[in-house]
C-alpha cells in the first residue's frame, strides 16, 4: 500500500502517477486534506474531473473506493444500512419450528450483524486501520437537506448509531471526497467540516496534456484543434458548456473516424458528442461553428 503524500510535491506526483493532470492549488488542498484528516469538498461544473480525483486517489494509494451516488430521495436504508428482512423472517420461522420460545434470544439473533446489509456509509466506516477506504460522496447537491444534515453528523464523529446494535465507529476515518455540481447551495455547517476547492475548466495547455494522456492515439494536430475549439466554445453563452469529459470523448470519437484535423462537415456530424442540448447544437451548426473553426485554423497556422 502506498504511503500518504508527505509534501505538496508528493501530492502532485501522486496525481501524476494516476494520470491526473492537476495544478498546484489542487495538490495543495489535497495534501492538507490528507494530513489534517478532513473531508475534501470539490465544487465545479459537471465534467471537469471532480469524481476522477477520488478514483485516482484510491488507485494510487491502493485503497478500496466506496462510492455513494447521491440522488433526490436518498435515505438511510439506501445510504447507510438496512436489515435483511427476508433472511430474518426465515430465521424466525426456523427458530419457532425448532421449539425456541425465548423471544429476547430470537430478537438478539435476528438483529445481529449477519443480517445487517451494509450500504456505502457503513462500508466506509468499516475499513481496517492503515487501509481506510476512499469514500466518494458524489453529487451531494442532488440530495435533500435532511440527508445533508444526517451526513453532517456522520462526518463529525465518523460513527453511525444503529438502534438494535449500538454505535459503530470507524477504526480509522476514511478519506472523504465530496463533489457537487452546484445545482443548489450546500449548508455552511457541512462545508465548515471540509477543506474546499473549486475545480475549474483547465487551461488550454492542461487540457491538451489531458487529451494526450487519455487519447494517446489522437493525431497531434487534431488534439490541438479540438482543445482550441472547445476552449472557444466555453467563452460562449451556451446552456451547457462542454466539460473535459466531453473533450476526451470528442477526441476519441474523431480518432476512431481516422480524422487528422477538424473540418466543417466533421464538426457538424459529431457535435452531439460535445454538446448535449439542441439549442446549443443549433447555434453551433450554423455560421457560428464555422467562424470558430476558422479562428482555430488561423491561430494554429500563425503559430
Amino acid at each position: 500500500m502506498a504511503e500518504l503524500p508527505q509534501s505538496i510535491e508528493d501530492a502532485l506526483a501522486l496525481l501524476e502517477a494516476g494520470g491526473y493532470v492537476a495544478d498546484r492549488a489542487l495538490a495543495t488542498v489535497l495534501f492538507l486534506s490528507l494530513r489534517m484528516k478532513r473531508p475534501l469538498f470539490l465544487e465545479g461544473e459537471a465534467g471537469v474531473g471532480k469524481t476522477e480525483i477520488a478514483k485516482v486517489l484510491a488507485a494510487t494509494l491502493d485503497r478500496p473506493l466506496i462510492r455513494l451516488q447521491c440522488y433526490e430521495g436518498l435515505d438511510v436504508s439506501s445510504a447507510v444500512y438496512e436489515w435483511n428482512y427476508a433472511a430474518q423472517m426465515i430465521e424466525i420461522r426456523l427458530d419457532e419450528a425448532s421449539g425456541k420460545v425465548d423471544k429476547k434470544a430470537i430478537e438478539r439473533n435476528v438483529f445481529s450483524e449477519k443480517f445487517l446489509i451494509r450500504r456505502p456509509v457503513l462500508q466506509a466506516l468499516s475499513g481496517k486501520p492503515g487501509k481506510a477506504p476512499v469514500f466518494l460522496i458524489d453529487e451531494l447537491d442532488r440530495t435533500d437537506e435532511a440527508f445533508e444534515a444526517f451526513l453532517l453528523e456522520v462526518l463529525s464523529d465518523y460513527q453511525v448509531t444503529i438502534p438494535e446494535l449500538g454505535t459503530i465507529r470507524a477504526a480509522e476515518p476514511p478519506i472523504v471526497i465530496i463533489t457537487t455540481n452546484r445545482t443548489r447551495e450546500i449548508h455552511d455547517a457541512l462545508k465548515r467540516r471540509c477543506l474546499y476547492h473549486w475545480v475549474d475548466y483547465p487551461s488550454a495547455e492542461r487540457e491538451l496534456e489531458i487529451v494526450r494522456r487519455k487519447v494517446p492515439a489522437a493525431n497531434e494536430r487534431l488534439s490541438d484543434e479540438i482543445v482550441r475549439y472547445v476552449q472557444k466554445l466555453r467563452d460562449m453563452d451556451l446552456f451547457k458548456l462542454p466539460g473535459v469529459a466531453e473533450t476526451i470523448d470528442w477526441a476519441g470519437a474523431l480518432t476512431e473516424m481516422d480524422k487528422l484535423a477538424l473540418d466543417p462537415e466533421t464538426v457538424s456530424d459529431t457535435i452531439g458528442v460535445l454538446l448535449k442540448y439542441q439549442d446549443d447544437i443549433a447555434r453551433i451548426s450554423g455560421g457560428e461553428g464555422r467562424r470558430i473553426l476558422d479562428e482555430v485554423k488561423a491561430e494554429l497556422n500563425a503559430a
